[in-house]
C-alpha cells in the first residue's frame, strides 16, 4: 500500500468525537468557548464532537493546546494487550498544510506523558506545527528519506538513522526533502 493512502483499518474520528466531549466537559467550557480559543468554527467543533467531520491534524493539535491536553488523549483509543501496527495503517490524520500524516503508534500512560508517532512526509510543502503545551519536547529519528525540521527560526536537515530533539512548545516545522521521508517522533509532555 502506497504510505500516503488513507488508512484501511479504522477512522480515528469516533476516538476524537469521544475525546473532545470529555476533555471539554472535564475543563468545563462549552462548545463556543473551545471553538473559540481553538480558532476554529463552533459548528465545527460541533460536526467533530458528533463524530462527523474529517479533521486534519492542525485541528486536532489547536484542539489539544485550547484544552491543555497532549495531542494522543484526543486520539488515542483504548489498547489491546498486544498491538501491532503493521507499516502504511493506522489511523491517520493528514495535514492541511502539506503532504505530511501522523499515525498515533502508542500514548503514554498518565504517568509517562510520552507518545510515539509515525510521521510520513513527501516533498513540496512545509508542515509548520504551532507550538503544543508547555515544556513539550520532540524526539525524531528519520527512518527514511531527508527531513528538515526544528524550531522555526533554526532547522536542521537529518537523513536515515540521524536524531534530533528540540523544544516542542515553540514554532517548528517539518520538511520532506526527499520522496517517502518518514520518521518515529516522540513527544514528551509535562
Amino acid at each position: 500500500m502506497d504510505r500516503t493512502q488513507s488508512r484501511s483499518d479504522g477512522s480515528p474520528v469516533p476516538a476524537i468525537a469521544a475525546a473532545l466531549r470529555r476533555e471539554r466537559e472535564r475543563a468545563g467550557i462549552s462548545l463556543a468557548e473551545l471553538a473559540r480559543r481553538a480558532g476554529i468554527a463552533k459548528s465545527t467543533l460541533s460536526q467533530l464532537e458528533a463524530g462527523n467531520g474529517n479533521p486534519s491534524v492542525e485541528t486536532v493539535w489547536a484542539l489539544g493546546v485550547a484544552l491543555g491536553v497532549p495531542f494522543s488523549r484526543l486520539v488515542e483509543q483504548p489498547p489491546p494487550a498486544v498491538r501491532v501496527i503493521r507499516a502504511g495503517h493506522g489511523p491517520g490524520l493528514r495535514s492541511q498544510q502539506a503532504e505530511f500524516t501522523g499515525t498515533l503508534l502508542a500514548a503514554g500512560a498518565p504517568q509517562v506523558r510520552r507518545d510515539i508517532y509515525l510521521i510520513e512526509l513527501e516533498p513540496g510543502q512545509v508542515r509548520d506545527a504551532e507550538p503544543h503545551i508547555p515544556g513539550s519536547v520532540e524526539h525524531l529519528v528519520v527512518a527514511a528519506g531527508r527531513l528538515r525540521t526544528g524550531p522555526a527560526a533554526d532547522p536542521v536537515e537529518l537523513g536515515p538513522g540521524d536524531y534530533v530533539t528540540f523544544p516542542g512548545d515553540v514554532p517548528h516545522r517539518y520538511e520532506a526533502l526527499a520522496p517517502g521521508t518518514f520518521a518515529v517522533l516522540v513527544m514528551e509532555h509535562p
